[in-house]
């Protein structure tokens, strides 16, 4: 499994060096940025957990959570507050935007470290739930629940078929499967349904997942395959 990536955003600059070197020691790889600003440069997205301080410059924690939570990429990331401000007001804010955690300053290391295993171990549980629910293979998803495929967080229009053929190379990357094989999953008893039918889906599939239309892959007398 690989190791969480955590991202402290507080403008103390002694706290989050702090935070950084207890969180390390715990086997965490933690960055560091002194404000939203600065922070918003990164690649948020590659983050498992944020640590974001409430109070800072013109982009205040809230206002930063707001924007994340707008995007795709970063919408679903799990955010802890931490603040001195610690009035009901100010925490139901917090968890209207989607926070996992609200911590008031002054707090203690070890507080903080029982509250990042709390939700990391959360996230990971509701991973592992959704695992059956979507595919994925690099910035290419397949929710199998929700009926959406998306390529770079935009979603891909495709068509029942086009659906279902792409889920079954995705679930089964590197196995090949004939065109009778598709058409007996796929299309099962329909009748009138030609051979030639899987190669017209396949030719509309490859151009609508754009840059993934090459993994796709035609082994000549066999069939078609999802490859790496």
């Amino acid at each position: 499994m690989a190791t969480p990536k955590i991202l402290v955003v507080d403008d103390e600059e002694d706290l989050c060096e702090i935070l950084k070197f207890n969180l390390e020691i715990e086997g965490y790889e933690v960055d560091t940025a002194f404000s939203a600003e600065e922070a918003l440069k990164l690649d948020i997205a590659s983050y498992q957990l944020l640590l974001l301080d409430v109070m800072m410059g013109e982009i205040s924690g809230f206002k930063m959570a707001s924007i994340l939570r707008k995007e795709e990429k970063t919408a679903d990331i799990p955010i802890i507050f931490l603040t001195a401000k610690d009035t009901e007001n100010d925490m139901l804010t917090g968890f209207n935007l989607g926070a996992d955690d609200y911590i008031s300053k002054p707090f203690s290391i070890r507080q903080v470290v029982a509250r990042v295993k709390a939700v990391l171990r959360r996230t990971s549980d509701k991973e592992k739930e959704q695992g059956n629910e979507c595919l994925k293979y690099e910035t290419l998803s397949l929710d199998t629940k929700r009926i959406k495929a998306t390529v770079d967080g935009q979603e891909v229009p495709l068509t029942k078929k086009e659906f279902e053929i792409l889920k079954l190379l995705l679930e089964n990357k590197g196995n090949v499967f004939s065109r009778e094989e598709i058409l007996s999953r796929i299309w099962k008893d329909e009748v009138y349904v030609l051979d030639r039918t899987i190669d017209v889906n396949i030719t509309r599939l490859r151009k609508k997942i754009g840059p993934y239309g090459k993994n796709i892959v035609t082994r000549l007398g066999f069939g078609y395959c999802f490859e790496n």
